[in-house]
């Protein structure tokens, strides 16, 4: 009996150390962490590549996944939101700001040598070994297509001197963007306590790196040939979706799948974040829909443009009675046909201002509104120069007057 015990004991022992030893390789090692390059035979996505006439109206879909949003490229002015304000794991679409950060500090034609750290990274890499050495714009495009975190630590160490200094540099640009609700711990995004932001800095974070061409042009292409290597993106909507040119892909077991997108038609570009997804499948099929949603109800107006004159402004003491007013700036917003017919616009000026007037001093200001909901404002200055009067300006008042009088008589 005593020796029964002992040999179940043994088997269990060996058997709960099977298990832990399988969830330690899961954990280190696993899929779960990897993002695979994109493959049609994965994906029974359907994508109608439907032209968008915006004469379709319908309501916001639903999605699966646990938090998304869809903004304006030009403008931030957001489009549709599900929980798009929650602090939640972001995974590798940190990387977008790695990128931008990379790109405004460093010089992409520099020669950089990998460290025995970013050569033993886990997750998704692009299989660098210690002492190799490739551009740093190689490595932006190992980063971006292949989402190697063995990249994203190889930048951070050669533009930030160390990986933690590079990620100060991260959260200092963050700050300077005015996101607060945005932490970084690192630079590839695998799961770190404090380590967050939300669909909606994200999509900010995104909107910005994309001004810049160098980063618009690495998270647009699909297939790019570095030093002893062929990297293909791990970004499905690049193919599947009519317009995509963006942005970058995401997976830990804490974000789950993560697809930050950018899609133009027409002119008109939109950036959907959905995170938190079950699969592939799901995280694309979640993107389309919003994506979908966007383009079919919303079209980019021009509802004023810069240097558009708007009106007069009285003068008191100066040589014109008025003088006439213009916008500050341009205003082009997505609207609805629903919004578009709502649209309110109140111009406020100032009813009369002193001689001399001065090109281009602020007099009111022009605002426009849906609902009550002011959506776009612009201010208003002046557009021409009025010299105050002088006393031989009222002499000769009074003298235009006395003719006019006389010639009555």
């Amino acid at each position: 009996m005593i020796y029964l015990e002992k040999n179940i004991k043994g088997i269990l022992t060996l058997f709960l150390c099977l298990i832990l030893a399988v969830n330690l390789s899961v954990r280190v090692y696993g899929d779960e962490f990897v993002e695979q390059e994109f493959s049609e035979e994965d994906f029974v996505l359907e994508v109608s590549g439907k032209p968008v006439d915006g004469d379709e109206e319908s309501k916001p879909p639903k999605i699966e996944a646990g938090a998304a949003i869809v903004i304006d490229a030009d403008t931030g002015r957001v489009l549709y939101e599900k929980d798009a304000y929650s602090r939640r794991a972001i995974a590798s679409t940190t990387k977008i700001m790695t990128a931008i950060v990379a790109i405004e500090n460093g010089n992409l034609d520099d020669k950089v040598k990998v460290s025995s750290r970013a050569a033993s990274i886990w997750g998704s890499t692009i299989k660098l070994k210690p002492g190799e050495e490739l551009t740093l714009r190689e490595l932006l495009y190992g980063m971006m297509l292949k989402s190697g975190n063995d990249a994203a630590l190889a930048v951070a160490e050669h533009v930030g001197g160390t990986v933690e200094n590079f990620v100060k540099m991260m959260n200092d640009k963050a700050k300077e963007l005015g996101l607060k609700n945005t932490s970084f711990k690192t630079p590839h995004g695998l799961d770190a306590e404090g380590h967050y932001s939300t669909p909606y800095e994200l999509a900010m974070i995104t909107r910005y790196a994309l001004q810049n061409p160098i980063f618009a042009e690495i998270v647009a292409t699909k297939s790019a040939t570095i030093t002893n290597r062929s990297l293909y993106t791990t970004n499905e909507m690049l193919s599947l979706y009519p317009g995509a040119d963006g942005v970058k892909t995401g997976y830990t077991g804490k974000a789950g799948r993560c697809l930050v997108t950018s899609a133009t038609r027409d002119g008109f570009r939109i950036i959907s974040v959905v995170l938190n997804c079950a699969s592939r499948n799901k995280r694309a099929e979640s993107s389309k829909a919003i994506l979908d949603y966007a383009f079919n109800n919303y079209r980019p107006y021009e509802l004023l443009k810069a240097n558009q004159e708007l009106g007069q402004v009285n003068v008191y003491r100066g040589k014109k009675s008025s003088v006439p007013v213009v916008a500050v700036e341009s205003i082009k917003l997505p609207l609805s046909k629903e919004e578009k017919a709502k649209l309110k616009t109140e111009l406020t000026l100032d009813e009369l201002i002193n001689a001399p007037v001065y090109k281009g001093v602020e007099v009111g200001k022009i605002e426009f509104f849906v609902d009550g909901k002011l959506i776009g404002r612009s201010a208003v200055k002046t557009a021409d120069v009025v010299p105050e009067k002088k006393y031989g300006d009222y002499f000769r008042d009074v003298l235009d007057i006395w003719f006019k009088l006389a010639r009555l008589k």
